[in-house]
């Protein structure tokens, strides 16, 4: 489906304001009773290789080298090198000018390079140098990019503006997939994350993802509730499915089988695959790999055990 033709910014603020408002309150409620379930052992195993699965193992520091992206993108690939039954990663997450590493790095693995673009995390830059960063990292080889909205543009009302700079980003994508972030610590209430989520989709993302990792707070069930009920309302008025990716925070196997739980229990278990669900961290994998040991084996093996990212 084509992003969609809007008559005017007067329409879009109308929708977005015709949206129904958040029970704040119910949605904390309801993430907390669907987070305090417990899950089997069986279940326990098909979830963490199922987590495992929807990584994408980023590295976003200044300090970023050529060696440490090779390191990751071999660590993404086999997750346990003494493990082949591991699954690898949904796709490592760089800065642009080190996608061309990430790809030459993971030649023949089927694994995806998503660069984050648009002058992340801030956004605060011309539209001509967001463009420019975005045709940048897909000319390099990025098959996703992970673009920031402008938070101070939607804060102040100005609707029109985001929805017109994620539909030429998302030209700018071609054949790559788009991904939104919200940076939703930055947009203070539930109503604001719903109306940024239905004007993300309008205007063309292929996911919303909550933050860019860099401000506090960053995922949280609550938000993530939010987003996966507009996605299943979104594809039940439209017919078209579109991602999650909660993004920061998300550190250990217990918070992530959190967020698997919330979505098939929120947006349903069409979303439960790496197509359509991402977990945006890198530290959680360590715990997700030193888990799965320990169910496979009854030991602990401890966070030495694997490699630091």
């Amino acid at each position: 489906m084509s992003t969609e033709t809007l008559n005017s910014a007067a329409d879009l603020r109308a929708f977005l304001h015709g949206l129904p408002g958040v029970d704040q309150v119910g949605a904390e409620e309801r993430a907390a009773r669907l987070a305090s379930r417990s899950i089997k052992t069986t279940a326990k195993a098909a979830a963490i290789d199922l987590a495992i699965s929807m990584v994408d193992l980023t590295t976003l520091e200044g300090a970023d080298t050529a060696g440490k992206v090779r390191a990751l993108c071999a660590k993404a690939a086999r997750p346990d090198p003494s493990d082949a039954s591991v699954p690898k990663v949904a796709a490592v997450c760089v800065y642009s000018d080190m996608v061309e590493v990430a790809v030459t790095s993971l030649a023949g693995t089927g694994i995806g390079v998503a660069s984050v673009a648009t002058a992340f995390p801030s956004g605060r830059a011309p539209l001509e140098a967001k463009l420019a960063d975005t045709r940048a990292a897909v000319a390099a080889g990025a098959a996703e990019i992970d673009m920031v909205i402008d938070r101070g543009a939607f804060l102040a009302g100005d609707y029109g503006k985001v929805f017109e700079e994620i539909v030429a980003v998302k030209d700018a994508c071609g054949s790559a997939h788009l991904k939104v972030i919200l940076e939703t610590g930055e947009l203070a209430t539930l109503d604001h994350v719903r109306r940024a989520s239905w004007l993300a989709m309008r205007a063309g993302a292929d996911f919303i993802k909550t933050s860019t990792g860099k401000i506090s707070p960053a995922a949280t069930l609550p938000v993530t509730l939010v987003m996966l009920e507009a996605v299943r309302d979104y594809r039940t008025a439209t017919g078209r499915q579109v991602g999650v990716k909660p993004a920061g925070g998300i550190r250990t196997t217990k918070d992530a089988i959190k967020y698997l739980v919330l979505v098939n229990e929120t947006a349903g278990p069409d979303w439960l695959t790496p197509d359509w669900f991402r977990l945006g961290a890198s530290s959680v994998l360590n715990d997700l790999l030193m888990q799965r040991r320990k169910l496979a084996t009854g030991v602990y093996s401890g966070p030495d055990y694997f490699t630091l990212d």
